[in-house]
Parts: C-alpha cells; structure tokens; sequence
C-alpha cells in the first residue's frame, strides 16, 4: 500500500508539471534514473507514475527516444478518402495522396533516402512483379503537415523499367508526388492504384519514427500503381500510419445484383 501511495503522489506531481506547461508537447522528459533520484523513490515506482500518465494519454514512451509529452490526448486526426489530386500549393508538378491535400504543404522529419536496392520483401516483389532480390528504386520518407508530429511513413519501390524510363526519380524534387509526374511523362501516362489496409503492430523503429507508443497499432496501406503503357505495376508504396491520426472514408458502390428494386417494390407500384 505504501508504494501504490508512493507512486500516485509522483503522478500526481508530474501531472502538475506537466499541465504547468514545465515541458512542451514533443519534448522529452527526464529520464527515469533522474526522476527517481529526483523523488528519491524507486524505479519502479516512477516506471508506475509514468504508466499512469501514458494512460491518460499525456505522456508517450518511445523506443531509444526516451518518454515525450504527446501532442495532446486525442492527437489531430486526418479523414483519409480515395482522391488523388494534382498539387496546386506549389508550382512544382506531382501529386497528393490521401490524407494529404493538394492545398496544403507536408514536410520531411528526416532526410529523404533514395536508392538502389535488392528487393528482399516477397510480398512486395510480388505486387511489383519482379523476382526477389531483384535491385530497384527504393525511396523513404516520414511525412506530415508541417505543423504537426509525424503522420505517416512512406516507403516506394519503383520498377527497374520506371528507373531506366526516368532516371530523375531517384532525386529529391521541390514538390511531393513529383516522381510519379516523371513517370508519367516518361510514357507511363496514366497511372491507376489500388490499395490493400490492415492493421497490425509497429516495429519498434516505426514507433520511434513516428513518436508513438509500441502498443498502439499502426495502418498499413500498401498502394500499387499500375502503368497505363502496359498494364503491368510500375511503383508499389507503403504508408505506415500511427491508428489515432487517421480516419479511413470509403464510397460503397453497389453490385450489378443490387441495382434493381426489389420485387416486392417494384410490384407495390404498379
């Protein structure tokens, strides 16, 4: 009963620091060995304050990151439909993919990497129809709006027949969604995607990445684009999306069986 006592009141004191504003939204607090020399109080019953705060959504532990004040505790979520539109935010040709919008400007939280690697996914190599291990374009990005956290990893595998096509995406453009532009207009005009969703956990890079918690799961959206040259799928992209920042919104379309009335209304009305 004592250590229960114990570790409520150092809740109750890191609670009031933290709506005292002492640390910021995205700032790390002290670490545990600190705090518990600070309260002097054991490990564990800081490891307990701390869980408590996490709970009730004020504080966020990432992997080799250290514990961070969340972004409030319902962060911004983002409707996420099914319209790619064309950049007018910029002068810079490309595109924005849900949630982005066409209006608005994301940035990098890390440098952008592009470059030529072996293909080891399987399912991936699948969707993009080449052999495992096979080298291709492979571009990684963490995304969001520029007044927010992190919102999204992005991960593109592109075609070696893409690279040889347009050899400029594997260069980092002033505008998003520019790559695809060059395929484009290198005779892949038009490109369709389709996409595959499930959830499932975060590796514990993912969750540094993107400042979340390892328990809280993450939307993996896998996009293929399919050339309109060939037919034949010429980019695979995976999103990887903390859950409490996205809203999925479909359009349910009906089935040729369900276009006609039912026969029942139809002979009601004669």
């Amino acid at each position: 009963m004592v250590g229960a006592a114990r570790y409520k009141k150092i809740a109750e004191d890191l609670r009031r620091r933290l709506q005292s504003g002492e640390w910021q939204p995205g700032e790390t607090i002290p670490r545990m060995a600190d705090l518990a020399a600070h309260y002097k109080a054991a490990r564990g019953s800081v490891a307990a304050a701390i869980g408590e705060l996490e709970a009730e959504g004020l504080l966020v532990s990432i992997p080799r990151r250290g514990t961070m004040v969340r972004q409030g505790t319902m962060r911004l979520r983002r409707p996420r439909g099914n319209l790619v539109k064309r950049n007018v935010a910029t002068d810079n040709p490309g595109y924005s993919f849900p949630s982005a919008s066409g209006q608005e400007v994301w940035k990098h939280h890390i440098p952008p990497v592009a470059a030529s690697e072996p293909l080891t996914d399987p399912r991936i190599a699948k969707l993009l129809g080449v052999p495992v291990g096979t080298a291709v374009m492979r571009r990684f990005r963490v995304t969001g709006p520029e007044s927010e956290p992190p919102f999204q990893i992005n991960i593109s595998w592109i075609h070696p027949r893409g690279v040889a096509d347009a050899a400029e995406v594997a260069s980092q453009a002033p505008g998003p969604g520019d790559w695809l532009y060059r395929l484009e207009k290198a005779g892949h005009w038009p490109i369709s995607w389709m996409e595959i969703h499930r959830a499932r956990m975060p590796t514990k890079d993912e969750a540094s990445l993107l400042e979340i918690p390892t328990t809280l799961p993450v939307l993996e959206i896998v996009r293929v684009g399919t050339s309109g040259r060939d037919g034949q799928p010429i980019e695979v992209t995976e999103y990887i999306v903390a859950s409490d920042r996205v809203e999925t919104v479909h359009v349910l379309h009906r089935d040729e069986s369900a276009q006609d009335p039912w026969p029942e209304d139809t002979e009601t009305d004669r």
